[in-house]
């Protein structure tokens, strides 16, 4: 018998939600403690809808819940960086050369790119550029490849917000996905696959660069 999953009541999704765009957005940042009686207080509503939705980011990775700090937005270092990139290399690419290979729509990658070219805010242009990669992979014809990747997609932007913030990227990254879209319009499967790889690697790799071996190492 297949279990029904429990609706969130609207209350804690309100507050899921608000926490959840001030941390992708930077407003709240890495290592920055969430206090329920603050977070309470600033949204109007009582503690008990607030601690329920710092479970469920602390269930996405966005959050960390320890029993001596108490709950602090995640810290995002090359480590984590790296594994969460690693995923999205694995499968992401691949889930697009299926959208485009089997004709699916991409109008809304296309808005999405729109968005973020309009942007007058980081904030607004990086929740667009998270739109844009999750309308390339959606359509691929299989949910569940969707799904592995919605659940990475939130630590992926934390990673993105850290690294942009040090070293603000945005031109090339339009371009980057100015030509995956082209690739996957021209109903280039394989190409757009490449470019998207490509895309991805690059960023992690210039945001978190490897270390150089010490001396004596090879």
């Amino acid at each position: 018998m297949t279990s029904v999953p429990t609706p969130i009541p609207s209350r804690t999704q309100y507050v899921l939600d608000a926490i959840k765009h001030r941390i992708l957005t930077g407003r709240l940042t890495p290592g920055q403690p969430l206090v329920e009686a603050e977070l309470a207080a600033q949204f109007g509503v009582s503690k008990t809808p607030v601690r329920e939705a710092l479970k469920t980011l602390a269930g996405t990775g966005l959050v960390v819940m320890s029993q001596y700090k108490g709950v602090t937005v995640r810290m995002v270092d090359a480590d984590m960086a790296r594994e969460v990139y690693d995923v999205r290399l694995l499968l992401e690419p691949e889930a697009l050369r299926r959208a485009v290979a089997r004709g699916a729509s991409l109008d809304a990658a296309r808005d999405a790119l729109t968005r973020a070219d309009t942007a007058t805010d980081t904030a607004e242009r990086s929740l667009a550029n998270r739109d844009f990669h999750r309308a390339l992979y959606l359509p691929c014809g299989n949910p569940l490849l969707g799904r592995m990747l919605d659940e990475v997609r939130d630590q992926a932007a934390l990673v993105s917000a850290v690294a942009w913030s040090a070293d603000p990227s945005w031109e090339r990254e339009a371009e980057e996905h100015r030509e995956i879209l082209r690739l996957a319009l021209d109903g280039d499967a394989d190409g757009a696959a490449s470019a998207l790889h490509a895309h991805i690697a690059s960023f992690v790799r210039r945001a978190f660069p490897e270390p150089l071996p010490e001396e004596g190492q090879k």
